[in-house]
């Protein structure tokens, strides 16, 4: 049985690989249709085989699987294997990340039917999904880098798809070049890591963790850290940067450049949720760092509230759901940072559902108005895109953690799993978290009412009408789980005593908040029921209305106050000044530096003084040596006496 769960997941990643390679190289000899089946089908294949995983490894209670499939690399006493870890959080993962991919594949044949670069797109996202797999799959720290490096060298491709464009060209560099700083912090730490364990292996990593909590690393000659804070801030590091936790976020919104698709494949379920997962898989370790654990929770609600904030004050519909994509994750990494992982997972799963949603339901509009996408040019599509709307109203409604749809209980846990934690920071993400339950339907409803209802703003001479199927079909297999996965499992996922998750995550008795939530967990309805009770249900409400005033009743009210605050408005629409900063002390800054040091260094000083003065030294050297050949007997004569004169000399003395 071992054996076959082995080969069914090196399948799971190797079918999109074989799709990828398929389109990639014969895309022109094989066309549209054939595309389509190449890639759509080995990714169908995935998912139900991961549904399999599932239902093995997390509902039929089966032990973990752990194998090599590839010997990778023998050095010294170490080796780097291609091998898998199948438990419930890997399985979990794995069906979130196939079925999301899945919707994404289908939804692409429609998106991008007009596009003459089809099966490059489609190469590059099955592509994109192989990398994610293995990065999932992986059960050492070698290969997991392997695939986090996949998806942000494919994600740089993606998001530059359309390379004629100098902003996509900007976005995806900038993309790959964010990405590279969280990198260098996550090689740090796997350097780290194979200094104190001496091994890469999960397994052989975790056993240890205990011990080497213990430890200290000489950071001075008279200043010891902690050798397991080191490791888990640097492996943080590598979270943030793929996470887009501030201030290594500024990549995210930038990945709008890129198709819809795409968009929606790097915000659900993919790439930004890899540094939540990677922290969760690693619990083993934050666990025996308290330090970092509080590091995670207060840049998480930084995060979370911050950039919540700027999706209120952008006009892109799909940089208002970027922004959103960003203060979940916020929300996400303060779980991390409360202990309470399997609630981070669980809003990691819902939030894959109702992001994917709403970034397809965008492109669903983005489609019908030919790629139109300020929502001030918007309005009155509610009539016109009937399925779209509807599908869209879900999402909002799912990521506004309004009860019974699924964000409000992923939401809701995370909420009180803060304001239970004892973690130094606690007080100001719980602060955080619930500013963010007002802020979160505020921006999601304000673009729903500006694209969908009042006064149609929408160009007149375009023709608007709903999107075919094959983009209406994946709308709707991402909106019923949008409303009903929460309910199915907050119970089995959070509160039940063989979780979903089991093993797979570890917690200290001491930071177990989920223990003590579910003391008062009396079931998914009786929550539903009790929203009404919570602080954060009626935030949530407010923020609709509060959306609805200012958009739809009293939209004068809000030019009138964008005047009166113009400040604190110009504040946001520079989104805090980070990009300003970067672009004016660390890009034009590194420019300055490498211009001063190619004007010294190298024109000066090697080409100055090693080439050029080389080249003069020897032009010195044969001038002199020229006057030496005079041609002349008696002068060689004398030359020879001389020598004769001075090697006597030399010997006598």
């Amino acid at each position: 049985m071992q054996n076959n769960l082995l080969q069914i997941a090196t399948l799971i990643f190797l079918l999109p690989l074989f799709g990828s390679v398929a389109a990639g190289f014969f895309g022109k000899m094989l066309g549209k249709r054939g595309t389509n089946w190449v890639t759509i089908l080995p990714v169908a294949i995935s998912f139900l085989l991961s549904a399999y995983l599932v239902k093995v490894i997390v509902l039929d209670n089966h032990p973990a699987v752990e194998g090599v499939v590839y010997n990778w690399m023998t050095t010294g006493v170490f080796k780097f294997d291609v091998a898998l870890l199948i438990d419930r959080l890997s399985a979990v993962m794995i069906f979130i990340v196939t079925f999301v991919s899945l919707m994404v594949h289908i939804y692409t044949v429609g998106y991008m039917a007009e596009d003459p670069s089809y099966t490059r797109f489609f190469s590059y996202v099955s592509l994109f999904t192989f990398a994610m797999l293995i990065l999932v799959l992986a059960n050492n720290y070698a290969l997991m880098f392997f695939g986090w490096e996949g998806v942000g060298l494919v994600s740089y491709l993606l998001i530059g798809f359309w390379f004629k464009r100098e902003s996509a060209v900007f976005g995806s560099l900038k993309a790959f070049l964010v990405n590279r700083i969280g990198d260098i912090g996550f090689v740090v730490a796997m350097s780290a890591i194979l200094m104190y364990f001496n091994s890469l292996n999960y397994a052989d990593v975790f056993a240890q963790a205990h011990t080497v909590a213990t430890q200290k690393m000489k950071i001075f000659s008279d200043y010891d850290v902690s050798a397991m804070s080191v490791i888990c801030i640097f492996l943080f590091i590598g979270a943030m940067g793929k996470s887009a936790q501030v201030p290594l976020h500024v990549w995210l919104p930038e990945s709008m450049e890129g198709p819809t698709p795409i968009s929606a494949l790097i915000h659900a379920a993919t790439m930004v949720t890899a540094g939540i997962y990677m922290v969760a898989r690693m619990s083993p370790l934050f666990e025996y760092s308290p330090i970092t654990l509080s590091l995670v929770l207060v840049i998480g609600a930084t995060t979370c509230l911050f950039m919540g904030l700027l999706a209120c004050f952008h006009h892109d519909i799909k940089r208002v759901i970027a922004y959103s994509t960003l203060s979940q994750l916020g929300y996400m990494a303060v779980a991390l940072g409360a202990s309470a992982y399997d609630a981070a997972i669980f809003h990691l799963v819902t939030h894959a559902f109702f992001k994917a949603l709403l970034f397809l339901g965008a492109g669903s509009v983005i489609i019908a108005l030919h790629h139109e996408q300020d929502m001030r040019k918007m309005g009155g599509l509610a009539k016109r895109m009937p399925i779209t709307y509807l599908t869209f109203m879900i999402g909002a409604l799912a990521v506004s953690a309004i009860p019974p749809f699924a964000g409000f209980y992923s939401k809701d846990a995370i909420i009180e799993a803060v304001h239970l934690s004892t973690t130094p920071g606690a007080h100001f993400a719980y602060f955080c978290v619930l500013a963010g339950a007002f802020i979160t339907p505020l921006y999601s409803f304000r673009a729903v009412f500006l694209t969908f209802h009042g006064k149609s703003h929408v160009d007149p001479h375009v023709k608007v009408q709903e999107s075919s199927w094959v983009i209406l079909l994946p709308l709707i297999g991402l909106a019923v789980p949008s409303i009903i996965a929460g309910g199915m499992l907050v119970g089995p996922m959070l509160f039940a005593k063989n979780n979903l998750l089991g093993s797979s995550i570890f917690v200290l008795p001491d930071h177990n908040v989920l223990l003590e939530m579910a003391k008062t967990f009396q079931g998914a309805k009786l929550m539903a029921l009790d929203a009404g009770d919570t602080l954060a249900f009626w935030l949530a409400l407010s923020g609709i209305f509060v959306a609805w005033f200012f958009n739809l009743r009293k939209p004068e009210l809000a030019e009138k106050l964008k005047i009166r605050f113009a400040f604190l408005y110009n504040i946001m629409v520079q989104k805090y000044g980070f990009d300003d900063f970067n672009q004016l002390v660390i890009v034009n800054g590194t420019r300055r530096l490498g211009d001063f040091l190619y004007k010294t260094s190298d024109l000066k000083f090697i080409d100055g003084i090693f080439v050029n003065g080389s080249g003069k030294l020897i032009q010195w050297f044969a001038r002199i040596s020229r006057k030496i050949q005079t041609g002349y007997i008696y002068d060689y004569a004398f030359s020879m006496i001389l020598g004769v004169a001075v090697l006597l000399i030399w010997f006598l003395h």
